[in-house]
C-alpha cells in the first residue's frame, strides 16, 4: 500500500491523491462503468452501473517528472520528483507546493529512468508518527565515473516544520540504471514492504549486450555478502527494517529478499481488500500484462512475454551470440543476426505463472514498421502495446479513505491503470474473488503521458501525475505532434453523476 496504518496487527490500506487551484474544463469520460471496454456481465453482489462524465482540473504543475502521488492523514498530498530529486508536499486546496525532502545527491540520467521513484507512507496512531520509504538511485562510487546502485530510506516526518528527516537506511546497493527501474514500493496487509525492480533495460537498445536476469535466482553467498546483483526482473518481500522474512520464499534453497521472478518492467504494483497483490508489466513490442502475484512464483520474462503461445514474440538472447561476440554486432528491434540463439515460447519448460489479461499480444505476422511512425523511426509509439505504468484498487482505497459517500457505484472491484505511450488511463473490472479480469475499460485519452494515480477521499476523484516529456500517440496510433497538454502536472478527473 502507498500508505498504511498501524492497528496492533498491520491494518491494509492504500491511499489517495491530489486536489488544488487552475479552471477545470469538461472531458468526456463516457460512462465510467462502460466504454470501450468489451462487454461482459458484471460479477455477482457488484453495484449497478453508473452513469456520468468526468470533468478535468489541472490541480497544479511546474512538477519534474513526478513518479508517485500519496495523500497522507493531514489531507496533504506528497509527491516524488523523479528528475526534480524531491519529495514535494502539495496542498490540496490552494496547489501550493513546499519541499519536504531535497535529494540532490540522487543519480538522474537525462531522459533516464532512475532518480527518485517510489514511496510508501506508515502511519502509526498510537505515536502519531508518520514514516515515509523512499527509492531512489544513488552513486556508490566516490570518483567522478558514476557507479549507480537503489536503496530504500525510511524517513520521519515532523510536522511543525513539514520536513521529511532522520533517514534510515532499509537496503542498500539494489541494481540501478537508466532503463526498466520499476521501483514501486508498496506497505503490504502484512506489514511488510514490497518493491518492483526492473529488468534494467537488458538485451535491448544500449543495453543488448548485457545478460539478462529475470530468471536468475540469487545463492546463499550472494544474500550473505549483501550482492543483490540477481534480484534485477523481480519483486520483493522485505522486513520494514531490511532483513529478510522469515516466511519468504526458499527458491533454489535458498531464502533471500525475492518474492516472485520473470519480470520485466512492472511499474504497477496494488494489493486488493483481501490481500490479493496485483502487478502490471510493460511487454517488449507485445504483451503487456497484468498478473495475480503469488509467493515463490515465476512469471516467465524474458523466455516468455504474456502467454505461452508461440505468437509474434521469441526471446533472442543477444549476450549469448557466438561465434561474433554481442560487442560486435549492431542492436536491432527488428532483425535477429544468426549468431544470437532464439528460443520460442514453447522451448520454455519451466512452471511459470500466466498473466490474467494481456494488452497488445499479436500474431507473428504483425508489421512492427507501421508507417505512421516512419517519420523520425518512432516504431515503439505504433506497437501495440501501451505501457502500463502504475495500478491503484479502488476498493482498498475507499477502505483506507474511512469516508462517507457512496463512491462511484459499479467500481468497488476495480483497478485503474495509468499508461505513458498510450495517453489514456483504463478501468480494469475484476471477475468475482478477484482473481481474473472480466472488462477493460477505456476512460479517457489525451496527449499526456499518464505515471501514477490515486483517488479522493470520497472516491469520486481520480488524481493522476504526468510525465514531463516523451512520445505518445494519438487516437489514429500516430506519433502525436505538438507538446504534451499538461507536462509535469497533477489532474483530476471528478466523476459528475
Amino acid at each position: 500500500m502507498k500508505h498504511t496504518h498501524i492497528r496492533g496487527p498491520l491494518a491494509a490500506a492504500v491511499v489517495l491523491a491530489l486536489g488544488a487551484a487552475l479552471a477545470g474544463a469538461a472531458v468526456t469520460g463516457g460512462d465510467p462503468s462502460g466504454g470501450t471496454g468489451t462487454d461482459v456481465s458484471a460479477p455477482d453482489g457488484t453495484a449497478p452501473p453508473a452513469s456520468g462524465t468526468f470533468t478535468k482540473r489541472v490541480v497544479t504543475t511546474g512538477l519534474n517528472n513526478p513518479y508517485e502521488v500519496v495523500r497522507v492523514p493531514d489531507g496533504a498530498l506528497w509527491v516524488t520528483e523523479k528528475s526534480g530529486k524531491k519529495v514535494t508536499r502539495v496542498d490540496p486546496k490552494s496547489g501550493a507546493k513546499a519541499t519536504l525532502l531535497s535529494l540532490p545527491e540522487a543519480v538522474h540520467s537525462q531522459g533516464g529512468q532512475d532518480g527518485v521513484l517510489g514511496l510508501a507512507v506508515e502511519e502509526r496512531p498510537r505515536s502519531g508518527e508518520l514514516y515515509a520509504y523512499l527509492a531512489y538511485s544513488y552513486d556508490i562510487d566516490p570518483t567522478p565515473a558514476v557507479q549507480a546502485r537503489t536503496k530504500i530510506e525510511r524517513y520521519t516526518y515532523d510536522a511543525g516544520r513539514q520536513r521529511l528527516h532522520s533517514p534510515k537506511t532499509v537496503i542498500a546497493g539494489m541494481p540501478s540504471g537508466s532503463d526498466h527501474q520499476s521501483a514501486r514500493v508498496r506497505l503490504g496487509p502484512d506489514g511488510k514492504l514490497y518493491y518492483t525492480i526492473g529488468d534494467q533495460g537488458t538485451n535491448q537498445f544500449a543495453n543488448f549486450c548485457r545478460p539478462s536476469y529475470p530468471q536468475r535466482l540469487p545463492t546463499a553467498h550472494e544474500v550473505q555478502g549483501r550482492d543483490w546483483i540477481a534480484y534485477q526482473g523481480k519483486t520483493l518481500r522485505l522486513n520494514t527494517d531490511g532483513s529478510v522474512p522469515a516466511d519468504n520464499p526458499s527458491l533454489d534453497g535458498v531464502r533471500s529478499h525475492v518474492y516472485t521472478y520473470g519480470h520485466r518492467n512492472a511499474q504497477g504494483l496494488a494489493f486488493g481488500p483481501d490481500g490479493t497483490l496485483y502487478q502490471n508489466d510493460q511487454g517488449p513490442k507485445t504483451d503487456d500484462e497484468i498478473n495475480v502475484l503469488r509467493k515463490g512464483a515465476n512469471y516467465g520474462w524474458p523466455n516468455v512475454s504474456g502467454y505461452r503461445d508461440d505468437k509474434a514474440y521469441v526471446y533472442g538472447n543477444w549476450s549469448a551470440s557466438w561465434p561474433t561476440p554481442c560487442d560486435k554486432l549492431t542492436f536491432s528491434d527488428f532483425k535477429i543476426p544468426k549468431t544470437v540463439p532464439v528460443q520460442r515460447e514453447t522451448d520454455f519448460d519451466q512452471p511459470f505463472v500466466q498473466p490474467v489479461h494481456t494488452f497488445g499480444t499479436v500474431d507473428s505476422g504483425f508489421d512492427f514498421q507501421d508507417p505512421k511512425c516512419a517519420k523520425g523511426e518512432m516504431w515503439a509509439v505504433c506497437w501495440p502495446t501501451i505501457a502500463p505504468s502504475s495500478f491503484e484498487h479502488y476498493g482498498t482505497s475507499r477502505e483506507s479513505a474511512a469516508s462517507s459517500g457512496g463512491g462511484i457505484p459499479g467500481w468497488r472491484n476495480s483497478l485503474l491503470m495509468t499508461t505513458l505511450k498510450d495517453g489514456s488511463v483504463y478501468r480494469v473490472d475484476l471477475a468475482a474473488g478477484g482473481q481474473d479480469v472480466s472488462k477493460v475499460t477505456k476512460l479517457f485519452q489525451e496527449r499526456n503521458r499518464f505515471r501514477d494515480s490515486e483517488f479522493s477521499a470520497d472516491g469520486r476523484s481520480l488524481y493522476v501525475a504526468t510525465d514531463t516529456a516523451g512520445p505518445v500517440r494519438d487516437a489514429r496510433g500516430a506519433p502525436a505532434t505538438g507538446p504534451l497538454e499538461n507536462p509535469g502536472a497533477i489532474i483530476e478527473y471528478r466523476w459528475r453523476s
